[in-house]
This record gives C-alpha cells, sequence and structure tokens, in this order.
C-alpha cells in the first residue's frame, strides 16, 4: 500500500489507511471495519477542496460552478482518480465480492482515502493530494458523466440517429456475472463495454461510444 508515496504522503496509523481500503463484504467475514465512516468524512472534504478550487480559478456563477463541479465529483471522475492514484488494486472485498470490484465501491475508496489522509496528516495534506490528483483532469478538460446514456441518448437524437444496445457476451454464475454489450448507432457499432451487470456494460459501451463521437 504504498500508492501514496508519489504524492509525497506517509501514512503514520496504517491501520487507519488499511481500514480505507476495506470494503464492508470484507469487514463482516473478518469482523473488521468497512471504510463507509471514513468515505463520509472524505467526501465533505473532496467537495470543500474542489469547491474552492473552482472560486479561485474560474469566473464562473454559482451554478456554472455547481455544474462544473458535479462533474469532477461524480462517481465515474472518482473511479478514474482511484485507477490513477493505484487505489483499486489494494482495496480489500471478501470473498462473495472477489472479482466484482465495481466503479461504485473503486470510487467510495479515492474518498475514503482522502479521509484517512485528513484524520492522519492534516487538511492541507488531503487538499495538496487532492487537488494533484483532479486537476490535471480538469486542465485536461476531461468532462465526467455518471449517466453516459442519457449523455448519448441526448447527442444520437440531436442527429436523429437510431440508437441500440446489444448483449454480446453472459457468462458467469449468477452471482459472479460478466456481461460485454455493444453499442450500434444507426446499425453501425460505436463501442463494445463490460461490467458485472447489463446496465454497468451498456454505461460502459454508451463512455466509449460518446468520447468517439465527441471527439
Amino acid at each position: 500500500m504504498d500508492f501514496l508515496k508519489r504524492y509525497g504522503i506517509k501514512i503514520n496509523n496504517t491501520t487507519l489507511l488499511e481500514v480505507a481500503l476495506t470494503h464492508s463484504s470484507y469487514a463482516n467475514e473478518h469482523a473488521a471495519m468497512s471504510y463507509e465512516r471514513l468515505e463520509f468524512l472524505g467526501d465533505a472534504i473532496l467537495e470543500a477542496v474542489s469547491s474552492e478550487y473552482f472560486y479561485n480559478n474560474t469566473n464562473l456563477s454559482e451554478g456554472e460552478m455547481s455544474k462544473l463541479r458535479a462533474s469532477y465529483v461524480c462517481e465515474a471522475a472518482l473511479c478514474e482518480y482511484s485507477k490513477e492514484v493505484g487505489i483499486d488494486k489494494c482495496i480489500r472485498v471478501g470473498h462473495g465480492q472477489e472479482g466484482n470490484v465495481n466503479e461504485t465501491i473503486i470510487a467510495d475508496c479515492f474518498e475514503s482515502v482522502i479521509g484517512a489522509i485528513f484524520l492522519d496528516q492534516g487538511f492541507d495534506v488531503a487538499r495538496s493530494f487532492i487537488l494533484k490528483v483532479m486537476v490535471p483532469f480538469i486542465i485536461s478538460e476531461t468532462i465526467f458523466y455518471d449517466d453516459y446514456k442519457s449523455v448519448l441518448q441526448e447527442m444520437v437524437q440531436t442527429d436523429k440517429k437510431s440508437l441500440e444496445y446489444r448483449v454480446i457476451k453472459e457468462e458467469g454464475p449468477a452471482h459472479q456475472k460478466y456481461f460485454e454489450v455493444e453499442v450500434l448507432v444507426d446499425g453501425i457499432v460505436y463501442g463494445v463495454g463490460s461490467g458485472s451487470s447489463k446496465k454497468q456494460a451498456e454505461q460502459n459501451a454508451a463512455k466509449v461510444a460518446y468520447e468517439k463521437r465527441a471527439r
């Protein structure tokens, strides 16, 4: 769990960091604490830091700042940040959850790690960490959405084209399903996505298609 070294952070209370990476399924099996309380704390800190950033670095109205902030603190964004840091590779889950560490869990752990950094190192270090991870995505104008299907639907309707999702693979037992879905625009495959549910696979396919059409 040395993923924080590249950000110049050394957690003194390593147990705190372990808790930040512990899903409730693991906690229930091992009589341990889960990341949920730390996630609550990290969420509040993330909102404060991101709000301060957009206030100091833009001339946008309140509504515009709220909309922009929402894009950079949504689940899709937090999941991407978590993967960028390397948090996703360190999450502890129970046996029933193995192989099914979804985007929600990965995103939650980014916030719980923020909470752990705050408690161990203080607000300034937590703020610095958040900005080091988040700002490069803002500068590159990466836009995140939680619901790519709706965004793609609006885009396709504007162009008056048809939109279809098609399951191309479904495998695994009921508790550990795997789906692959392709999305077609006017009969042409624009993206393929996978996930532990049909809905998740469709969202991932829609994201690929959206990014392709938005270029």
